[in-house]
């Protein structure tokens, strides 16, 4: 088969699966009641439970107000992602505690659970940003920013209104803090220009302690925990974990900013991290990338560290696409057809829609399997299938 050809084909297939994707959650995950989204599906779509994931509201109410963004509004896809702003507002900031947000909440929004974690801010963060961009409501771009400034704040060293304390009395730097709010940033950099020097700053502030204090060149690794100068702890599990599904996606997230920026050496850079973590995370004897894995090689301590989980793959696909795309070079192109094969023979599910989320090691999914979770909603396999989707476009239109 000719590349125009595989391209071709590959983008339909990715649309057909966007397509199935957002119609499993706007029919099965959708709250009428409450609003907001359940994500506690089953294979069929079926709630096995009521409880909300706090990051799961934020996460789906950006991916429809940027499906919007990317293909033309919806009236669906707006009240889907205006639902899940609207439950947010209403059940899921912590007004006693500076306006922290919650991690889960009941179905009718009562509060169950807050973790010292900023994530739920980041997601708020950027579904407020995006919807802005849709719809030019300023009040949802007020609590953008509110959400996107108190996690700054906290990250560089303001104290947490929760006062819950640290998680562990060994301090040290965790790199999914600038990781994720490079990404944040770079949203509201799109839908808030007004801000753009601000957002520019953070982003390249992001980048420089991403490599000055996690890339380990010297372990050919991203380690996800380092002492607070950058010290590798390699005597102990938690110091030697690599999450290679996580590296990835940090590498399409440089790439980005790479872009945007024109800094061809940061594309070099992220390329390198790529295949570090391909060669260390890919499982050669069942194919899929493994979830943990230690640098030295020693037994890593998650129980679930030779799992095959969803998001992962889908990080592959991004990133390697953009890879092909930046640099022209086959092997990432190889890597994007061996990962997208085994999504569609693993975790895509041709009866019911959606993709499996868990998989064990040999690739069967976890039973009873399962579309979503606390952790698994409308927002990886969505973001990944519109971002490929319009990657394939763009190398289709220079064909």
């Amino acid at each position: 088969m000719d590349k125009k050809q595989f391209l071709t084909e590959s983008r339909s297939w990715v649309q057909e699966q966007l397509d199935l994707c957002a119609r499993f959650w706007l029919e099965h995950g959708m709250d009428p009641v409450n609003g907001g989204v359940y994500t506690c599906l089953d294979r069929k779509g079926e709630i096995y439970s009521t409880d909300k994931s706090v990051w799961m509201q934020g996460r789906c109410g950006w991916i429809f107000a940027y499906l919007c963004h990317m293909y033309g509004k919806r009236d669906e896809w707006l009240e889907a992602s205006r639902s899940c702003l609207d439950f947010m507002e209403a059940h899921c900031f912590n007004h006693e505690a500076g306006d922290r947000m919650y991690f889960t909440v009941t179905a009718e929004g009562e509060p169950l659970r807050q973790r010292r974690y900023y994530f739920s801010e980041a997601f708020c963060a950027i579904a407020n940003a995006e919807y802005y961009g849709v719809t030019g409501e300023e009040k949802r771009l007020a609590r953008a920013r509110q959400c996107y400034d108190l996690y700054w704040d906290l990250a560089h060293g303001k104290p947490d209104p929760v006062g819950m304390g640290p998680k562990s009395l060994r301090q040290g730097r965790a790199f999914g803090t600038p990781m994720i709010i490079l990404n944040v940033t770079t949203v509201l950099l799109r839908t808030d220009p007004e801000r753009k020097a601000l957002y520019e700053e953070r982003a390249q502030m992001c980048v420089d302690e991403i490599f000055r204090y996690h890339v380990k060149p010297e372990l050919k690794c991203v380690l996800e925990n380092v002492d607070v100068d950058g010290t590798p702890r390699l005597y102990y599990t938690e110091g030697r974990t690599v999450n290679p599904g996580h590296d990835i996606e940090g590498v399409w997230f440089l790439l980005e900013h790479a872009r945007r920026t024109g800094d061809r050496e940061l594309v070099k850079k992220a390329a390198e991290i790529f295949d570090w973590a391909i060669d260390i995370g890919w499982d050669k004897e069942y194919g899929g990338l493994l979830y943990f894995t230690d640098c030295l090689g020693k037994p890593p301590e998650a129980y679930e560290h030779d799992m095959k989980l969803w998001w992962p793959h889908d990080e592959i696909l991004i990133a390697s696409m953009m890879l092909y795309r930046d640099t022209g070079e086959e092997k990432y192109l190889d890597w994007f057809a061996k990962t997208l094969d085994y999504c569609k023979a693993h975790f895509a599910d041709a009866e019911y829609g959606e993709w499996y989320g868990y998989l064990r090691r040999d690739g069967l999914p976890t039973m009873p399997s399962t579309k979503g979770s606390t952790f698994k909603g409308p927002f990886h396999l969505p973001r990944m299938l519109i971002m490929v989707d319009h990657m394939i476009g763009e190398l289709l239109a220079r064909a």
